[in-house]
């Protein structure tokens, strides 16, 4: 058989899969609901354990220029292990919201998914980013789009 055919049959071969397969997209509404619930569950405590046990209380974590990058940094971490090992973190989780791969719909990687993180930010930065996800059909942030990733909605 020649390598063409070969080709486009495997092709239809996943095609099929992938129309088996009906993805529903997260909403915008309840990934915003998700990221604040993640900020009061894990941001909040990692600058509260900063603020209080590390440093001398809020003023001397307000007059730090380190202390906001290593509570990020940790933040950061954090959510790049939850999201490679379970494909979701806290809030994700209670709005039935998982991160995958675009294509095969499998957890990611820790340093895709900390790639993620940090074109969320830069996303969260310029916020042009983040509401690419309104005019798109398929609901990807541009930190999704740099990522390959798409969160989608999973049942309970």
């Amino acid at each position: 058989m020649r390598f063409r055919k070969l080709k486009k049959q495997s092709k239809q071969k996943h095609q099929q899969k992938n129309s088996s397969q009906k993805v529903k997209y997260a909403n915008s509404i309840d990934k915003i609901k998700a990221f604040i619930t993640d900020m009061f569950m894990i941001y909040a405590p990692i600058l509260y354990f900063l603020a209080y046990v590390v440093m001398d209380g809020k003023d001397a974590f307000q007059n730090s220029q380190l202390a906001p990058f290593i509570g990020v940094t940790l933040y950061g971490l954090i959510y790049a292990t939850l999201i490679s090992k379970f494909g979701q973190t806290p809030g994700k989780k209670a709005y039935a919201i998982k991160v995958v791969d675009d294509k095969t719909h499998e957890n990611i990687s820790f340093l895709r998914a900390l790639w993620r993180f940090l074109t969320f930010l830069f996303s969260a930065t310029i916020l042009l980013g983040l509401f690419t996800g309104i005019y798109r059909k398929d609901k990807k942030s541009l930190h999704d789009i740099l990522s390959n990733t798409i969160e989608i909605e999973i049942e309970k």
